[in-house]
């Protein structure tokens, strides 16, 4: 491979114009490619197989009409008072263009679906109105009834004794006509009193066909009036009236819908809004068009671009790696984001790839950059130098490069599509990083010639003297582990107590669209109706329309029955009417302990008896099922990163310890990150200083891709801090002086380089997504520790305490590993370059690749 690179630099030094053309077209296409066949990217995080992903699926072949992604509308008066009629009319204008927008297939008036709910409250209250006063009528005439009954029995009381007075006469003087027309009058009075009770019965059974009919009506008005009461807080319009919410139903699921569709209803919605009143959009709405760098990534480049400049001395070195940098990002972002129209693309992906590649591509080239101008003030002939230079510390570069690849590749041993897509991304960023790093450096170097040094040093030719290193005491080495281990658990202790989960709105910039609909909304009607769940019922066998109600009340009063549950709404059933779905609201939002706790509750609940469970989807049940589903992949992958960083260290630098120590160092430094992602970003510690407007769970993906972009960015500062202890101790030096020799060698490449990287990284820590603020914070404060606590003082030391028995292998382990020439020695020796023809084999301290931090 070095002698490969080394012909590379020296074709790309001779046809300088033609390797830069070859970028510039590359670029060109790459960005055509993006503008010709991008789509539209997503915040919409989903991982097929869960539970969550299940229900989703199952709805929208069930319940078509709500497979759509949907956004709200959030609209508040400047002063806190209730909205006027003539601002409710020109909300409800506004909503009634959006719903011509195309693309939207519905929306939601707030003051008519609150007008609604008033007409079904008033007709369940006129309906129970009605029900007590016929209740009321009923029982009147049941006592009217009662009267009747007892005087007609009073009646036939006074009747059958009359004629038990008449039967004794008869029996007494004989039958005669004056008993004669007196019994014709007694069976007169009967026949009245049997009409009369006919009558009575007649009125009675009239009376009980009415009761009846007010038994059959009440459960359905008391379930109607049950559901309202369940439903009471799902609102759409505030209490005091001062907020109002419309909601938008779009044509396609959430991912799909096109960043046009979205900017026409913003556009349309702010057109028309009233005075007096703001106008606010969800993130499913505010989310539009990706951008790829802003003003706090300018400023953590330019930071990066004043660390070349204090290093190298001259502008046109310095912009020679941020050059090289960009134009890397651009051809990788560029290519990536025109797969975004066939491919389901997460917002985060081309970003972390831009960050990765800016960060990398800016080191890569620095270390190249570095090697060519020492050997320049060595006397080295310009060709020359690029070449041996790009076959040397550009070996070096390109297997770096390649352990970051490989470790980001490894992203798809999860099984999990977005993480695997992001990983392929990154991965291809830090190829074009490596690609860029040994092509068009060679040839920029080549225009530039002896320009790369400053006009003082470009005629000055100095001999390579080194500084011998001295060991440092044991005191020092046991100190120097001590606190740097402590200082690492310490911050890792955070750690412990980490939650993960998605961004929502109330993680957005406080001046952002996003954030403030997200707080109004909590304000005005409760955290959790920013984080509704929808819940699912099936039911053994299919139940009637006039049944719908009542099974609707019985399972609502099943959810509503759980402490954290606020309202709940029956929101639609399949045709065969065996699928009920409910919306459920929590008490707390969709990133709190107690939602992720009624999400399990819920999963648990038995439906109506004991013939099933309730399904659950929504933001809150996504979070636990993405977390969980992250939660098992990672140790997998972090086993897989930790034997891949074994092999590799053992066969560079032929070494038992150096592996273990390396890491183990990454162990403790990947930790020490997390500890310090989740006492900002979860705890709140410092977060006006981080702009964290709401502490919460920590990005669920966070942990995985940390393992795999910190490990690779672990290896390489490994890689040019352990290659010049290495080399000096092959060369005879003492085993603990080595150590302080190849750390003098490559620590001032290595502070540049991590300074470099974290300031790029930093960047991020103020972008405008939120997906990215955390995962800025995380790469930065990892490299920050894994760099200056872990490679330049914990390392060296134990490496000192160990003295030879730091480079032992057992020999059948020497015998079958590979002999991997990171350094390019084998090159160096062939082609030594430097005027005379002589080698620069030095005896007794660091080649001089060492001391240049290779």
């Amino acid at each position: 491979m070095a002698e490969l690179l080394y012909r590379i630099g020296m074709f790309a030094a001779r046809r300088a114009w033609l390797v830069v053309g070859a970028w510039a077209t590359a670029l060109a296409l790459a960005v055509g490619a993006f503008l010709t066949f991008g789509g539209t990217l997503t915040e919409a995080i989903s991982i097929p197989g869960t539970p969550t992903a299940e229900v989703t699926d199952r709805l929208a072949r069930e319940l078509p009409s709500a497979s759509g992604g949907t956004g709200r509308v959030v609209w508040s008066t400047d002063d806190g008072s209730a909205l006027t009629d003539e601002q409710q009319q020109a909300i409800s204008a506004e909503l009634a263009k959006v719903a011509d927008v195309d693309g939207v297939v519905q929306v939601a008036d707030p003051f008519a679906t609150e007008a609604q709910r008033a007409e079904q409250a008033r007709q369940v209250s006129e309906g129970e109105q009605q029900l007590t006063a016929g209740k009321a009528e009923l029982d009147a005439g049941q006592q009217q009834l009662a009267d009747g009954q007892a005087q007609l029995d009073a009646g036939r009381a006074q009747l059958e004794s009359a004629q038990a007075e008449l039967d004794a006469t008869v029996a007494q003087v004989g039958d005669n006509a004056q008993t004669q027309a007196a019994q014709a009058e007694l069976d007169a009075q009967r026949a009245q009193l049997d009409a009369q009770q006919k009558a009575l019965d007649d009125k009675q059974t009239e009376l009980d066909a009415g009761r009846a009919e007010l038994e059959a009506r009440a459960p359905q008005l008391t379930d109607a009036k049950a559901l309202l009461d369940m439903a009471s807080e799902i609102r759409l319009v505030s209490s005091d009236g001062s907020t109002a919410v419309g909601t938008v139903v779009f044509a396609l699921p959430q991912h799909e819908v096109p960043d046009e569709t979205k900017q026409a209803v913003v556009d349309t919605v702010t057109a028309g809004v009233p005075d007096g009143v703001t106008a606010d959009f969800s993130t499913e709405i505010a989310q539009g068009s990706i951008q790829l760098g802003g003003a706090a990534e300018a400023i953590g480049v330019l930071v990066a671009g004043i660390v070349l400049v204090v290093m190298l001395g001259t502008l046109v070195a310095a912009g020679l790696p941020l050059l090289n940098a960009l134009v890397g990002v651009g051809v990788a972002a560029a290519g990536a984001m025109a797969f975004s129209g066939v491919v389901e693309m997460t917002s985060v992906t081309p970003v972390l790839g831009a960050m990765l590649g800016l960060a990398v591509g800016i080191d890569y080239t620095l270390f190249i950059l570095n090697r060519h101008r020492r050997q320049l003030r060595l006397g080295m002939d310009v060709r020359e130098s690029i070449g041996l230079a790009n076959g040397t510390s550009g070996n070096a570069v390109v297997f770096a490069g390649t352990t970051v690849l490989i470790a980001l590749l490894g992203l798809n041993l999860t099984g999990i599509d977005f993480l695997g897509l992001m990983g392929a991304v990154a991965a291809a960023s830090i190829l074009v990083a490596v690609l860029v790093a040994v092509t068009l450096t060679p040839a920029m170097l080549g225009l530039l010639g002896r320009r790369i040094l400053p006009a003082k040093h470009r005629d000055e030719v100095r001999p390579d003297a080194h500084e011998v290193a001295q060991p440092m005491r044991n005191g020092r080495a046991w100190l120097s582990i001590i606190a740097g281990v402590g200082v690492l658990v310490v911050v890792a202790l955070p750690a412990l107590s980490m939650r993960l989960g998605l961004p929502t709105g109330a993680n957005e910039p406080t001046e952002s669209t996003q954030y403030q609909a997200y707080a109004a909304v909590s304000d005005a009607f409760g955290a959790g109706v920013n984080g509704p769940l929808v819940v699912v019922a099936d039911l053994p066998e299919a139940v009637t329309q006039d049944e719908l109600t009542s099974v609707q009340a019985r399972l609502g009063a099943q959810l509503m029955a759980d402490d954290d549950v606020v309202a709940v709404a029956p929101v639609g059933t399949n045709e065969a009417r065996t699928v009920l779905v409910f919306q459920v609201v929590p008490a707390e939002g969709p990133d709190s302990e107690s939602t992720e706790e009624l999400v399990h509750t819920l999963r648990a609940l038995e439906v109506d008896g004991g013939t099933g469970t309730f399904q659950v989807a929504g933001s809150a049940s996504a979070n636990i099922d993405i977390s969980e589903k992250l939660a098992d992949a990672l140790p997998v992958y972090l086993a897989v990163v930790i034997g891949l960083s074994i092999f590799i260290l053992v066969a560079v630098f032929r070494s038992f310890l150096v592996p273990v120590v390396a890491t183990g160092g990454f162990v403790l430094s990947l930790f020490a990150a997390m500890g310090g992602v989740t006492a900002v970003y979860q705890w709140g510690w410092a977060a006006d200083l981080f702009g964290v407007s709401n502490p919460g769970p920590v990005l669920s993906f966070l942990p995985t891709l940390l393992v795999g972009i910190l490990f690779g960015l672990a290896m390489d500062y490994q890689l040019f801090l352990t290659s010049g202890m290495r080399e000096a101790y092959a060369h005879g030096v003492p085993a603990r002086r080595a150590v302080m020799e190849g750390l003098h060698a490559g620590r001032a490449v290595v502070t540049a380089a991590a300074i470099i990287m974290i300031s790029v990284f930093g960047g991020f820590v103020f972008s405008h997504l939120s997906f990215v603020r955390p995962l800025g914070f995380a790469l930065a404060f990892g490299v920050l520790l894994d760099a200056f606590v872990v490679r330049m003082l914990i390392m060296p030391a134990v490496l000192h305490l160990a003295g030879d028995k730091a480079w032992w292998l057992p020999s059948w382990i020497d015998r079958v590993m590979p002999d991997v020439d990171v350094e390019g020695a084998k090159l160096e020796r062939r082609h030594p370059g430097v005027p005379g023809g002589a080698p620069t084999e030095p005896t007794s301290g660091p080649t001089s690749e060492q001391t240049s931090g290779r």
